[in-house]
């Protein structure tokens, strides 16, 4: 059974092709191109609605009594913790697998686990299947970024993958409309049934429209080699002295340390944003979601303009704008969590900031700015730190909002009344500490050297 398994999710074989690419085969690659870039990004993004679908319920749970807010931020953690280490095994398994249905298995996974989860009370049940759901997650991004490499070239691949980046957002933004509508409509239950069917769309779409390789239909390689050889002895060398210099680095560690903070910050809001502006200022699950999913939708503005920031205003330094937009996500907290009352467009504005900045900075701290500094052939294991760490700090964001959250409510008159203050600490505090991470390697140069 396990030889059929492995034999199944093998890369597909190649078809024989003609001699060298055609008018014919030029027009045929470039469908199959934008099918399987449309479908990755429409596809991701519907990842994204299973796996922010808990987000959008947690207010109606607790008012039932399902869980507490502790509870509640532990299984929230469970997804990040097991997506950490799944970014990192499935990385490497997509490098050697069939996309289309590796793509297509994780998101058939996690679809089932939001239709099973509208009928769980049992709290290490919940916790499990969310755990489950987290390792599954991480095959949708590894497979979409193999599968840009091995469509397109190195001239249209950077391009290509810049939208795609923005899918995430996308994903956001659609949790946030269409779970909080069916959640106000039909209750908590019926968000994840909601959610689930949308995955469950995603996964016909990918397995349909997300193809696995040019060669298995027909085409040549995009971008053939001259020459294809294996790595001579001094090379594979070169590569683990590379790898090895990385986690020597103080300042790749200090950037993780940066992006873990800001990944607190990020999810702090994604996962709790909700609950705290119905439990804090009154609003109700479809107003509150509709305010949070507006930061989402300009996470993409801020993401597809990071690089034209960067590289136009700054000559291609990220460090000033690392420590604008990080000032600017710190500034966007304070301006949600610590005016008191209801303002609407108030709300509305500082989700934009955020939204801005937090974009931006996925970009830099989230990746770009210790490529930048690691050496050239060792940018995986640079990804890889930041990446752990990253979700590491939105896993114990979850926890530490729960525990916090929980901890600070107080029962008056039959209701139950919450005091945010010290998580307006924790959140406001983390974007600040990001910040000041980012100060300590202001003048750091490639290779680690000042």
């Amino acid at each position: 059974m396990l030889k059929s398994i492995i034999e199944f999710y093998k890369v597909s074989k190649p078809k024989p092709c003609g001699d060298g690419w055609t008018p014919e085969s030029e027009r045929r690659l470039k469908h199959l191109q934008w099918s399987t870039f449309l479908s990755a990004t429409l596809g991701y993004g519907m990842y994204y609605v299973c796996r922010l679908s808990l987000n959008v319920v947690k207010k109606p749970i607790v008012e039932e009594g399902i869980f507490s807010e502790t509870e509640l931020g532990i299984i929230g953690s469970v997804l990040f913790f097991t997506y950490a280490i799944g970014k990192f095994t499935n990385g490497f398994l997509a490098d050697r697998s069939n996309i289309r249905r590796f793509m297509s298995t994780g998101l058939l996974v996690t679809a089932l686990v939001n239709l099973c989860l509208g009928f769980i009370h049992s709290f290490i049940l919940f916790a499990v299947l969310w755990g489950i759901s987290g390792w599954f997650q991480s095959m949708g991004a590894a497979s979409c970024v193999v599968g840009l490499s091995r469509w397109f070239d190195d001239k249209k691949r950077g391009s290509f993958y810049g939208f795609w980046s923005a899918s995430h957002n996308i994903g956001e933004a659609l949790t946030f409309i269409i779970v909080a509508s069916i959640v106000s409509a039909f209750g908590w239950r019926y968000g994840f049934w909601g959610a689930g069917l949308v995955g469950l769309l995603g996964a016909l779409i990918v397995w349909n429209f997300f193809h696995d390789t040019p060669q298995s239909k027909g085409l040549p390689p995009v971008s053939q080699p001259k020459e294809k050889k294996e790595l001579t002895e001094a090379e594979a060398a070169d590569y683990n002295r590379a790898q090895k210099q990385v986690l020597l680095m103080p300042a790749i560690w200090i950037l993780a340390l940066a992006s873990a903070f800001m990944y607190i910050s990020r999810y702090a809001v994604n996962s709790w944003g909700v609950f705290y502006l119905e439990a804090q200022k009154g609003y109700d699950t479809l107003d509150a979601s509709f305010i949070i999913s507006i930061g989402s939708v300009c996470g993409i503005v801020g993401t597809v303009l990071s690089g034209f920031v960067s590289d136009r205003l700054f000559r291609g330094k990220r460090n000033a704008p690392a420590l604008i937009f990080g000032l600017l996500n710190t500034c966007a907290l304070c301006l949600f969590l610590l005016v008191p009352g209801v303002h609407y467009w108030l709300d509305v504005t500082a989700m934009i900031l955020f939204g801005l900045s937090i974009g931006v900075l996925l970009c830099f701290l989230g990746g770009l700015m210790a490529v930048d500094i690691a050496p050239r052939n060792a940018s995986g294991a640079a990804l890889g730190v930041v990446g752990i760490a990253s979700y590491v700090g939105a896993g114990i964001q979850d926890v530490m909002s729960g525990i916090l959250i929980e901890g600070n409510k107080a029962v008056a008159d039959g209701v139950e009344v919450y005091d945010f203050t010290a998580i307006n600490w924790f959140w406001i505090g983390a974007a600040l500490l990001s910040t000041l991470c980012t100060l300590l390697v202001w003048n750091v140069k490639p290779g680690g050297d000042k």
